[in-house]
């Protein structure tokens, strides 16, 4: 089901009695979906965890949005004139599924209305309901000879291409893997970060077998950061749209500690924003997500902080 966001979550520092342009983002967010500008800078928040508990995870995730929401509250609005947020697509029943679906029925309306969303998780099922927006979205726009490429790029320190049934945050990128088989839609999943300590020979096996493009984590420090780079620029100029997601478990765990998984090595976050930049910039990017934020295990707000900081950097121009 649907929710609004709480409007207290949005408060923060009034800095009016200043000189200058002092508006934070609690001062310029709206109410969505349906009046969301060509544009615009809108979320959406996926408030569950059910995957995380079906992949026999640590649960936690579904508050999220909300944290990651009052973390983004204060920050400086700069370029940004509106937010808009689109409230939470919830699933309190177990029935992820229907969950899934219903996000994916409301991205794809903000992608119908010219908007390329943040969507703020929740476990890394949230990236299959994500895809069934981005899927309504390519079915009208692919063209009359040939279907649109599309670029998976998951910075992640797990593959998430499980096989088995029923679906959990360990199964999105398999599901969309056969779905875009089925469909006979050309598709590149892209994985980097992988941890090997975080995979077995059966997940390697399998991204092997669709032909992933993966980076392990020791592979993509800041010293990889230009030879990365220029790897994903070739993946850009191969496809037509692009749906980036980001696993906060990806980072180290001195970075990002309130996740479902942390990471012992991890990616810096340095290197983690520049690629999403890049992808951001490259106007391929449809859509993105950030999943695994899981407010129970967090220090200080060391994770939420991070994820609001990417929220923020994918959602403007700067």
């Amino acid at each position: 089901m649907s929710e609004a966001v709480n409007p207290n979550v949005w408060t923060g520092r009034d800095d009016g009695a200043e000189a200058g342009d002092v508006r934070r983002l609690f001062q310029i967010v709206r109410n969505g979906p349906e009046l969301v500008p060509a544009g615009a800078a809108a979320i959406l928040g996926f408030a569950c965890d059910t995957g995380v508990l079906r992949n026999k995870g640590r649960i936690g995730a579904a508050r999220g949005p909300e944290v990651i929401r009052r973390m983004m509250a204060g920050l400086p609005a700069h370029q940004l004139v509106d937010l808009w947020d689109c409230g939470d697509v919830t699933c309190t029943d177990g029935d992820l599924e229907f969950a899934q679906f219903a996000l994916g029925d409301q991205v794809a309306q903000l992608m119908a209305q010219g908007v390329a969303p943040v969507v703020l998780g929740g476990g890394h099922e949230v990236a299959w309901g994500t895809f069934l927006g981005l899927r309504q979205w390519l079915s009208t726009h692919d063209g009359a000879y040939k279907k649109r490429s599309l670029l998976v790029l998951n910075l992640d320190a797990h593959f998430d291409l499980r096989t088995s049934r029923p679906a959990s945050s360990g199964t999105p990128f398999d599901q969309i893997a056969r779905d875009c088989e089925q469909a006979n839609r050309p598709f590149k999943y892209a994985c980097w970060g992988v941890s090997v300590l975080g995979n077995t020979p059966a997940l390697f096996a399998r991204a092997t077998q669709i032909h992933a493009d993966v980076i392990l984590d020791d592979q993509l420090q800041e010293r990889h950061l230009e030879a990365a780079l220029h790897r994903l620029d070739v993946l850009i100029r191969e496809a037509d749209d692009i749906y980036l997601t980001i696993d906060l478990d990806v980072l180290p765990a001195s970075v990002a500690p309130g996740v479902s998984a942390p990471a012992a090595y991890g990616v810096p976050l340095s290197v983690v924003e520049a690629l999403a930049m890049r992808v951001k910039h490259s106007r391929k990017m449809r859509v993105a997500d950030l999943a695994e934020f899981n407010p129970n295990f967090d220090i200080d707000g060391h994770t939420g902080r991070v994820a609001a900081r990417l929220a923020w950097r994918l959602l403007g121009d700067q």
